[in-house]
């Protein structure tokens, strides 16, 4: 049950439904490589333990179609300095280069109080950190 189009782009449409999960539909040139990458990022950084990432819901690799938690509002005030810091600080613990680390996709969630990172279509998984825990599988 998805309403308003929140963003629909030529690389993307993104829809937020009633229940406030995000809803997003890839499209143009390599969808299915991004559709790939990002559903694979947002597993290991859940892996990983990263509490300001969204969290994948549901996956229709056919569609190139995901659901994930919500992440709160664009923090459309966000200084170019403040987000360069919080991709530096995914990176350095969590070990994930996000590729297009613009203040766009920078979040704030106001439940959680925090600053979020979004869209990982263009994303780098590198070994995890020294020191990261993981679970045990």
């Amino acid at each position: 049950m998805a309403i308003d189009p929140l963003k629909d782009g030529i690389r993307s449409n993104v829809r937020i439904d009633f229940y406030g999960n995000v809803h997003k539909r890839l499209k143009g040139t390599d969808a299915d490589k991004r559709y790939a990458m990002e559903v694979l990022v947002l597993k290991v950084l859940e892996e990983r333990g990263c509490p300001y990432v969204p969290r994948l819901l549901e996956e229709h690799p056919e569609e190139l179609y995901f659901v994930s938690t919500n992440c709160g509002k664009p923090a459309t005030q966000i200084s170019k300095e403040k987000s360069d810091k919080l991709f530096a600080k995914l990176e350095r613990e969590y070990g994930i280069r996000h590729l297009d680390a613009e203040p766009r996709n920078i979040t704030y969630n106001d439940k959680a109080g925090h600053f979020c990172i979004i869209d990982f279509e263009l994303a780098e998984i590198l070994p995890p950190p020294p020191g990261l825990e993981l679970p045990d599988n």
